[in-house]
């Protein structure tokens, strides 16, 4: 991930760390779940629980030379057991998909809640600066050429049910992903059987794909990049959209809260840099007192003062005077 574009909290999630925290954890609700049934020794799940640890160095360094990544995460953590009797049941039963797919799972949906946690307050501050906006006149356009006139808080609006969507489709897709697969190399679940599938994906809170081969199909993460996609689209025009009306030439909307930002060529004017797509993503978390839900004002633009709407209101009446 682009450190600049990456916030700390998204960043752990889809860190190496995390990454093998979660294959660890699965590893271990399959052991604990299998010694439960009797099919591996509880001395052994007890020893692999309370010593297993991961270093994500050294399962790099034997990579590397294994050239598989699965292999190196158990031999690493083998070695962290340093019990061999007892390092012998970890991945019992399972493939390598079992581990990073289903630990696929609980990483997205850690990123699930990051992202429609921002999207819900995004949308709270878009509700309230629609309301906060709702009589304030603007020149409506067509094809970008003046039509009737219409209010800020109506073009808000449009952006909150856009984003009340999106929440609705995100959600939806999150749960496609919310599954997990102890089934093996096939899907066939010849060594564990259904049943302990289904008992250690509920000990990881997931579903069970009902069916699957080797992998979880990947129509489900189509589903969920698509959603993904959606957000970003909507996020990117809302961001064009405060672009346009902050041009020179246009001036209909100002961020009058935020120190200029010149640019390395232009030191004299200030950047609309801040209105980016990137931007716009981040802004969603940041803390502010303005807002109803305690987080930042993700929408800072506001109309420009009474001088300028003076001269917007001449043009309306020059245009729209019969």
């Amino acid at each position: 991930m682009i450190s600049r574009y990456t916030r700390q909290e998204m960043g752990h999630v889809w860190s190496d760390a995390n990454k093998f925290a979660k294959w660890l954890e699965v590893e271990l609700a399959a052991t604990d779940t299998l010694a439960e049934a009797g099919q591996v020794p509880k001395e052994a799940a007890a020893a692999i629980r309370a010593r297993a640890k991961i270093d994500v160095a050294r399962i790099h360094e034997l990579e590397s030379r294994v050239k598989h990544d699965v292999i190196a995460f158990t031999m690493a953590v083998g070695e962290s057991i340093d019990d061999p009797a007892a390092a012998r049941w970890l991945h019992y039963g399972m493939t390598s998909n079992d581990v990073v797919d289903t630990a696929q799972a609980l990483q997205v949906r850690d990123a699930s809640k990051i992202i429609e946690r921002a999207l819900v307050m995004f949308g709270e501050i878009l509700d309230l600066r629609a309301h906060e906006f709702r009589h304030t006149p603007q020149i409506g356009r067509t094809h970008g050429i003046h039509a009737e006139p219409i209010t800020f808080g109506l073009k808000i609006a449009n952006w909150f049910a856009e984003n009340q969507r999106n929440i609705a489709r995100f959600r939806d897709a999150a749960a496609q992903m919310a599954v997990g697969k102890i089934s093996g190399a096939v899907g066939n679940a010849s060594h564990l059987g259904p049943e302990m599938e289904e008992r250690i994906c509920k000990r990881l809170g997931l579903s069970v794909a009902p069916v699957a081969s080797q992998v979880i199909q990947r129509d489900r993460h189509a589903q969920y990049l698509s959603a993904l996609a959606l957000i970003a689209a909507t996020l990117e025009k809302i961001a064009l959209e405060i672009r346009h009306l902050q041009r020179t030439e246009v001036r209909e909307a100002s961020n009058a809260a935020a120190q200029p930002c010149p640019t390395s060529a232009t030191p004299s004017r200030a950047s609309k840099f801040a209105v980016s797509l990137a931007s716009c993503v981040r802004t969603c978390s940041r803390r502010s007192k303005t807002s109803r839900c305690g987080m930042s004002a993700t929408f800072p633009i506001a109309p420009l003062n009474a001088s300028s709407f003076r001269i917007q209101r001449f043009l309306w009446i020059t245009c729209f005077r019969k």
